[in-house]
């Protein structure tokens, strides 16, 4: 019975030591994320700063089509579908049989 109580005592102290751990450096964490953030600066709205003019939207969209139409030309897809041979490698046949 002394034994289990020792057992239970040695228990206790290594999960308080790992929650221990994990409480340090869950508070390290918070200590480095508060120490290294950016000083706050003038809130300014990003749609305010960046609005694209609609010559530019038309650019963009324009190079848009240009790369998908390039892409699809010289894309290796054919459209077919070539169903799976019915031929059976060595190595299918071993690994086929070994399946329970």
């Amino acid at each position: 019975m002394e034994n289990l109580g020792t057992s239970l005592w040695i228990t206790l102290i290594g999960m308080g030591i790992v929650f221990a751990a994990i409480i340090l450096l869950w508070g390290l964490m918070v200590l480095l994320v508060r120490v290294t953030r950016d000083k706050p600066q003038e809130e300014v709205s990003v749609l305010e700063t960046n609005k694209p003019s609609m010559d530019l939207k038309a650019k963009a969209a324009a190079v848009a089509v240009a790369v998908a139409l390039a892409t699809s030309k010289t894309s290796s897809y054919q459209g077919e579908f070539q169903p799976p041979s019915d031929t059976v490698s060595a190595w299918q046949s071993a690994n086929r049989t070994n399946q329970a």
